[in-house]
């Protein structure tokens, strides 16, 4: 099938979505222009911040739009394309744009509340402490997994067949796009600077972030920065350290809005790509329930699309930094709905994309998926003209920053959860260890430092648990969304069809992953390790820590649903005003 013809198929799906379910849903549940958002009511100038409209949606798309949709939709295409886009749109559509937007929606109706002081109010206490827990290794997984991601895109070095580290033939574009990411990271810091004194708005806000965008390419490309993995592994997590303990004004939003432009231009090179070549789908259309590698299409497809689909981790942007910067209730469904469609589309282009750098045989094209993707669309810009090297860089670039991104918006997140795990309402008065476990840089350092252990296991190893844990993070907010539309008198039924899909999506994950490192646990004990290829240790750290991380979100999850279930047979409709 011609690859032109699935994403103008998925485009005109999409956009009808947002043009009618998106504005029946703000329409069903009710926008006030005229209302203060929170960020208007309590400005802070750190996280609660009044923001134009756009400028939020560049944020939540950002910060949303990780690795997830690219690597996931890849993945998944070892069941066939068919059922990967059939996924991508349906669960956009119905489940992840519904949760996304819910999140924002009931977050701005509770004063900027984050999920878990959400779950507090609808939910109760205990139900808040184990789903802030939950959060808390979730964020973990996810900064585990991304950081692992963003190492190896700009890691200049590579073991030859005789096992010594040398200069990969990619180091110079690698370490190029590295450079060019740290330059983004400045002029990100001068960008917030110059918008704080002068409060830029429209035309002049995007030439000066387009100005910024260009200098960093220009000093990236000329002066690249040749290190190893581990190197790259540092300045990622000093990077994220600062991102979660400044301002939001400061370094996060002028970044997210800098990278939306380098986003736009790369959906924009796959589309054009797409439609000038208009290349022929060559992964096949569906190769069986069951894969070699992957295991059952239910639920592995669900777990491995993920974030191009449905997402947890969005309605934690949507609720914990998106909801504080709304300056007006009529931005909402552009932010929660609008950034959730546009993610599935760019889902659709890397399956796309994809599937023409296959084979003709169906046989999918070497290395990662971030590999795939970029070398794809940089193909793309070469046939308009654009240098290889220029290509390759810019691309290279554009698929760390989907990772960069998420990673920024996930440390603040974590961040904030460990501190909201801890926190009680007279903090002032309250214990010094408390007092500690709040302190911003002590909450920051402890999150980082756990997500860095974890990056020991690789992304390979994480993403399956961290596709699990996403997907039963957004069946946890979905019950607390039903909960507070119930109470607040508000029609909850859109919610029941993907909260149900997803629990058992989930849970059925979960166990398997389980089931899967007790069985390799096993094996590695009835077997006599060879002196030097591996050691117990790193069978602990592949297999064992995985398997406690499973054990902890099954019951964590469990828990929090029994709890949520018993809160949501006790509400009571429309006890709540429908103002709230």
């Amino acid at each position: 099938m011609n690859t032109l013809t699935i994403v103008l198929i998925a485009a005109v799906v999409l956009a009808c979505a947002y043009v009618f379910y998106g504005r029946w849903l703000a329409n069903k549940w009710g926008i006030d222009p005229k209302t203060k958002t929170p960020a208007v009511e309590l400005n802070d100038g750190k996280d609660f911040v009044p923001t134009n409209g756009w400028t939020v949606f560049s944020h939540q798309f950002s910060s949303i739009a990780g690795a997830g949709p690219v690597t996931g939709a890849i993945q998944a295409a070892a069941f066939g394309w068919l059922p990967v886009l059939l996924w991508v749109l349906i669960g956009g559509v119905f489940f992840g744009a519904v949760a996304d937007f819910g999140a924002l929606y009931a977050s701005v109706k509770n004063k900027g509340k984050s999920m878990g002081m959400l779950i507090e109010k609808y939910i109760g206490r205990t139900g808040r402490k184990l789903f802030l827990v939950f959060s808390w290794i979730f964020c973990c997984i996810v900064i585990a997994a991304f950081a692992d991601m963003v190492a190896g895109t700009f890691n200049a070095f590579a073991a030859s067949d005789a096992g010594v580290m040398e200069l990969s033939p990619a180091a110079q574009t690698n370490g190029a796009a590295g450079m060019v990411s740290i330059m983004f990271m400045v002029f990100a810091v001068v960008f917030g600077l110059i918008q704080k004194k002068f409060d830029f708005k429209g035309w002049k806000e995007a030439v000066l972030s387009i100005a910024f965008i260009i200098l960093s390419f220009v000093i990236g490309a000329n002066c690249p920065l040749i290190f190893g993995k581990a190197a790259w592994s540092y300045i990622t997590f000093i990077y994220i350290f600062f991102a979660a303990v400044l301002p939001m004004w400061l370094l996060k939003q002028p970044r997210d809005y800098m990278t939306t432009f380098m986003f736009i231009c790369m959906i924009a090179g796959a589309v054009v790509g797409l439609v000038v070549a208009h290349p022929t789908m060559n992964l096949p259309v569906f190769t069986g329930f069951t894969n070699e590698k992957l295991g059952t299409m239910f639920p592995i497809l669900f777990v491995t699309v993920a974030c191009g689909a449905v997402s947890g981790f969005h309605s934690l942007v949507s609720s914990g930094t998106s909801s504080k910067t709304i300056e007006n209730e009529k931005d909402m469904p552009k932010v929660g709905y609008g950034a959730m469609v546009l993610e599935s589309l760019l889902a659709v282009l890397a399956l796309c994309v994809a599937g023409a750098a296959a084979a003709a045989d169906g046989t999918p094209a070497a290395g990662t998926p971030f590999q795939v993707f970029s070398s794809g669309v940089a193909g793309f810009f070469e046939m308009f003209g654009v240098p290889v090297y220029v290509a390759t860089v810019f691309m290279t670039m554009c698929v760390s920053a989907l990772a960069l991104t998420s990673l920024d918006a996930v440390a603040r997140i974590g961040r904030m959860s460990f501190q909201e795990l801890f926190s009680v309402d007279d903090m002032e008065h309250a214990e010094g260890w408390r007092k500690l476990f709040c302190n911003v840089y002590f909450s920051t350092i402890l999150t980082l430092a756990f997500g860095y252990v974890l990056t020991k296991v690789g992304y390979a190893n994480i993403w399956p648990l961290f596709g699990s844990a996403n997907q039963l993070l957004s069946a946890l907010v979905l019950i607390t969304l039903c909960v507070f539309l119930r109470v607040t008198g508000r029609s909850n039924k859109m919610i029941f069809p993907p909260l149900i899909i997803m629990l058992c999506v989930t849970f059925t994950a979960l166990v398997q992953r389980l089931l899967a490192m007790v069985k390799a646990i096993s094996a590695a004990a009835s077997t006599t390790i060879p002196a030097g290829e591996t050691t117990w240790g790193a069978v602990f750290i592949a297999n064992g820590l995985q398997l406690i991380l499973a054990v902890l979100l099954i019951v964590l999850g469990l828990t929090i649903v029994i709890h949520s279930f018993k809160a949501y047979a006790k509400s009571e409709k429309d006890s709540e005003s429908a103002k709230a």
